[in-house]
């Protein structure tokens, strides 16, 4: 049976492998293994975090741990490449754009291993973004591409992919929040320590906010200009803001005040955060993710930059981009909140069986594979 590598390097990365995992074990038909590079370490990731995602824990943990990113991306490697020479996959899948898609994709490359990339195509146009890099370094030796939406389909045809590799599937992310969507509504109310009721605004219309991209949090003229857009939106709805630890850090450096309708709380795990925004009149962040988790639930949303890799957010969904001016910003927020903004939909295949698909292809191309071996 062939033997795929899951790799997932952060939290993030495990709620895209999570629909995988799961439609691997309904099908039965390949074997698998979860393999966490270690390149975030999260105190969330506890048992009860894959008890929710509906998957058991890691097989292996690499302990890659932090450093800049040539440093990560180097242990990485080195971890990984030991663990393909000592236990061969037939395989290995990455996904999203984290540090740990690219080292590991370049390894298994060289052993000449192949790749498949979840979520692929996604294109920013934005070199400053680390995870552009690594979509682009990714994308150019991938066997496999795995795409959420058309424009990933145009910007793998246009660098010179051929379309039997390139499988429109839909979006594993949306799988996962539509999986946790529906555990939350069949447990119930109270289940959840509510962060809404904590901060107060049960049963009242709030917002949700979350700022974590350096171009944003790091720079004080521009922390400051987008804190005095959240001040002047949390005036007529409140807001929750879940800080991520380096833009709290900041906001501390640089002595910014976000004013009494902004409420702070501490990063949350993944269903609690979810319980939380899929209640928001409004969602106001720079997260790539969280403009394609909106929308699927159908949550407005207002993305605080410049560009985005997922335009069929904007193009269908209820994402509108608003860029990093503050009246831009305001603007957009007051639009929605006045009941004038676009009504989203879901986009096309983003019917939480994108898993089943990539399954469902993962079998036939890696069948044919070792067929092909057989037989020479």
């Amino acid at each position: 049976m062939a033997m795929i590598y899951l790799v997932a390097g952060a939290r993030p990365n495990f709620m895209k492998i999570a629909p995988i995992v799961r439609a691997l074990q309904a099908h039965g038909g390949l074997s698998f293994k979860i393999i966490h590079t270690g390149q975030h370490y999260d105190r969330e990731m506890n048992d009860v975090f894959f008890e929710e995602l509906g998957i058991p824990q890691p097989d292996l943990f690499m302990a890659a741990g932090g450093g800049s990113h040539a440093q990560q991306t180097a242990k990485i490697m080195l971890a990984f490449e030991e663990l393909c020479v000592a236990q061969r996959p037939d395989a290995v899948l990455v996904v999203g754009d984290v540090n740990s898609t690219l080292a590991c994709s370049i390894v298994a490359k060289k052993l000449t291993i192949p790749v498949a990339h979840v979520e692929a195509g996604l294109r920013s146009g934005d070199m400053s973004m680390p995870e552009e890099i690594n979509r682009l370094v990714t994308d150019s030796i991938s066997d496999w591409f795995f795409v959420t939406e058309p424009s990933a389909v145009e910007h793998l045809r246009r660098e010179g992919k051929a379309d039997s590799a390139v499988h429109y599937v839909g979006h594993v992310m949306v799988d996962n929040v539509l999986y946790q969507a529906n555990k939350l509504a069949n447990a119930g109310a109270g289940t959840l320590d509510s962060v809404a009721i904590k901060a107060g605004l049960a049963g009242r219309r709030y917002g949700v906010v979350t700022l974590h991209r350096p171009s944003n949090v790091d720079d004080q003229a521009m922390l400051g200009q987008l804190a005095g857009a959240l001040r002047e939106i949390a005036r007529e709805l409140p807001l929750v803001f879940p800080v991520h630890p380096r833009t709290r850090a900041n906001l501390d450096k640089f002595g910014i005040s976000l004013g009494p309708d902004v409420t702070l709380v501490g990063p949350q795990g993944y269903m609690s955060f979810l319980d939380l925004w899929k209640d928001a009149a409004l969602v106001l962040t720079d997260s790539g993710g969280l403009q394609e988790e909106t929308t699927a639930l159908g949550v407005p949303c207002v993305t605080l930059r410049e560009n985005t890799e997922r335009p069929v957010t904007v193009e269908e969904g209820t994402n509108v981009l608003a860029g990093t001016a503050p009246a831009a910003i305001i603007a957009a927020a007051t639009q929605i909140l006045r009941g004038e903004g676009k009504q989203g939909r879901r986009p096309h295949l983003w019917d939480g069986k994108a898993a089943e698909r990539i399954v469902g292809v993962l079998e036939r191309e890696l069948h044919g594979e070792i067929n092909v071996a057989r037989a020479a």
